[in-house]
């Protein structure tokens, strides 16, 4: 159980906290905030929280977007997009990412590598996973879209980190309530 308190959400979250946590960050710091409540997942809400312009504080990523099962915190993506930079500097910047969390939490495993092209464009993903104790895991994803006619491209990459045992657990107490 040692490997699983290892992976914790970044921004000083922990599993199972309140939207309210990330909400009042996000207020901190003067933050743009999105809040979807899907109609067929009562249960769910998703909070998007990003700059207007620029970076989120004290970070390099763009936006984090958390997941709330029942008010508790499943699921955290942080995305790293930067309009100003080139597509190789956004790929050294995934690069440099893997480095440092197979360093804090162990071998990142190549999980998707391809490139497809249609269209004159092509699109090359790449992705990795960490996954110390079943259901709770690290996911770290390259997207690279290439404009072969115009010769130019753009990259971007998010990490999850998602703990699916304490999603588990929460849906299974909703499931109980609703029980008769």
């Amino acid at each position: 159980m040692a490997a699983q308190a290892l992976i914790e959400p970044p921004f000083g979250l922990h599993w199972g906290d309140s939207p309210e946590k990330l909400l009042g960050w996000a207020s901190r710091h003067a933050l743009d905030v999105t809040i979807v409540l899907p109609g067929d997942q009562a249960a769910l809400r998703i909070v998007k929280i990003q700059p207007r312009k620029g970076m989120l504080p004290e970070s390099q990523a763009a936006a984090v977007e958390g997941r709330f099962l029942s008010g508790k915190l499943y699921e955290l993506t942080v995305h790293y997009v930067d309009p100003e930079a080139s597509a190789d500097a956004i790929a050294a910047r995934f690069a440099a990412l893997r480095k440092q969390l197979s360093a804090a939490h162990g071998a990142l495993i190549a999980d998707q590598q391809q490139r497809t092209v249609e269209d004159k464009f092509a699109t090359k993903t790449l992705s990795f996973h960490r996954e110390s104790v079943k259901g709770l895991f690290l996911l770290l994803a390259l997207t690279e879209v290439e404009d072969l006619l115009r010769q130019s491209k753009e990259a971007r990459f998010s990490l999850i980190y998602r703990n699916e045992n304490f999603k588990d657990e929460v849906q299974k107490a909703l499931d109980e309530d609703k029980k008769p």
